[in-house]
């Protein structure tokens, strides 16, 4: 019961930020209208086309009906509301925001489409940074029964999807994919 009791806590917690985010998002975009940003018509303009793009690789990779796809198309959709009332910096702000989510929307769906959920694996809310904290390898799969896929050095950052017991399942910024153990990791600075 008490892990019942946390998590509706962590749910309200979360539905809070997300209000929040929101909030702060209109409260930026009106500050950007208010300053008439330099940002011209056709850097938003371009910024909103790659927002577009993004988006439409997000559909392809992993559905129109996801809450990603959607969020992602919701910024898309506020960014040319802006851009009509010829806020353009607010514009391209909500470009840049909705091509970063898919990024990291596909990122994460490229991870686990890879390769099948393991018994036992937990995906994590959203993907994660981490920072290697000592010289390893990157496994095919959580063990060292598994094959190196590739070594890291101490120092890297990578992108956190999930985990399994002491196993993180990960993707390097070159977008390889494999799996650290976890005693080799540390948050980054």
């Amino acid at each position: 019961m008490l892990l019942e009791l946390r998590l509706l806590e962590k749910e309200a917690q979360v539905e809070d930020l997300e209000v929040r985010l929101v909030d702060t998002r209109t409260a930026v975009v009106r500050a950007m209208a208010k300053a008439q940003t330099a940002t011209s018509r056709a850097e938003a303009a371009s910024g909103m086309a790659e927002a577009e793009v993004a988006l439409q690789s997000l559909r392809a990779n992993s559905g129109q009906n996801l809450p990603e796809t959607m969020q992602v198309t919701h910024l898309v959709k506020q960014s040319s509301l802006e851009f009509d009332r010829k806020n353009y910096g607010g514009a391209l702000y909500l470009a840049n925001q909705a091509k970063a989510m898919a990024v990291s929307y596909r990122a994460r769906g490229a991870s686990g489409s890879r390769e099948e959920a393991r018994a036992g694996e937990k995906t994590f809310a959203l993907p994660i940074r981490i920072k290697v904290e000592s010289k390893g390898n990157i496994r095919e799969g959580p063990g060292t029964n598994f094959g190196i896929a590739f070594g890291v050095d101490s120092g890297a950052v990578l992108t956190a999807f999930s985990y399994t017991e002491d196993w993180i399942r990960i993707n390097d910024e070159r977008g390889r994919n494999g799996w650290i153990f976890r005693g080799l990791v540390a948050r980054p600075d």
